[in-house]
C-alpha cells in the first residue's frame, strides 16, 4: 500500500477533536472525489470492476452484495451485470432501522428501485435474505490499516460484529487514501480495491 497518505488526521486526538477531524476529513474527502473529473472516473471505476471481476472467478464467489453508488462513490454496474450473467447471486444493503446491521436483499440488475427513508435506491419489492458470503463495502476514505471512514452511521462495522463474518472488500479510489486513527468499534476490511492496486 501506498505509505505516502494524501490527507492527515493526528492520531494521537483526544475523541472530541478526533471526531472533529473526521467530520473534516471527511468533508475533503467528499470533495476530493467529487471533483474527479468523468473521463478519469470511468476509467478508474473500468479498473475496479476489472480487479472485482477477476477475484469473484477465482474465489468462485457465488452471492455478493453490492451496493448502489451515492456522493460519487465508484459505479461498478458494468461489473455488476457481469456477475449476473454468470450466475453469480446479487445482493443489495438495506436499513431497515437505525443503529443495527445491515439487512440485504436479493437484486437483479434492471429490476424497478425506490429510494429508501436515507435517500438510498432499494429494489422496489424487497426479497430479504440472508448475509451473502463476500460484501462490497464503498470507502470514503481507508488507511494503511484497511481501516475504512465511512458517513459516520456505523451500519457495516455493526454488521461485520456478527458471525459468521463476511469476506469484505474495501471499494475506493487510490487518491482517498488517508491517514487517521481507527476508533474500539471500528473493524478493519479483508482488502482494499483501488484503480490500481488491491491489498
Amino acid at each position: 500500500m501506498n505509505s505516502d497518505p494524501r490527507i492527515t488526521c493526528d492520531p494521537a486526538s483526544s475523541p472530541a477533536i478526533a471526531l472533529q477531524e473526521k467530520a473534516s476529513l471527511r468533508k475533503a474527502l467528499l470533495a476530493t472525489r467529487r471533483a474527479l473529473p468523468d473521463a478519469t472516473r470511468a476509467q478508474w471505476d473500468a479498473a475496479i470492476a476489472e480487479q472485482l471481476l477477476h477475484y469473484c472467478a477465482n474465489e468462485n464467489v457465488s452471492a455478493l452484495a453490492v451496493y448502489w453508488p451515492l456522493h460519487g462513490e465508484p459505479d461498478l454496474h458494468a461489473a455488476y451485470l457481469a456477475l449476473a450473467a454468470r450466475g453469480v447471486a446479487l445482493n443489495l444493503p438495506v436499513v431497515l432501522e437505525k443503529h443495527a446491521p445491515l439487512a440485504f436483499a436479493a437484486w437483479t440488475p434492471g429490476e424497478p428501485m425506490v429510494e429508501d427513508g436515507m435517500g438510498v435506491a432499494v429494489p422496489a419489492h424487497l426479497r430479504l435474505v440472508p448475509a451473502p458470503p463476500v460484501l462490497l463495502v464503498p470507502c470514503l476514505g481507508f488507511n494503511a490499516g484497511r481501516y475504512r471512514l465511512g458517513y459516520g452511521g456505523g451500519y457495516y462495522d455493526r454488521t461485520l460484529e456478527h458471525a459468521p463474518r463476511p469476506r469484505t472488500l474495501g471499494i475506493a479510489y487510490g487518491c482517498l487514501q488517508a491517514q487517521f486513527a481507527s476508533g474500539p468499534y471500528d473493524i478493519a476490511l479483508d482488502h482494499i480495491v483501488t484503480e490500481g492496486d488491491f491489498y
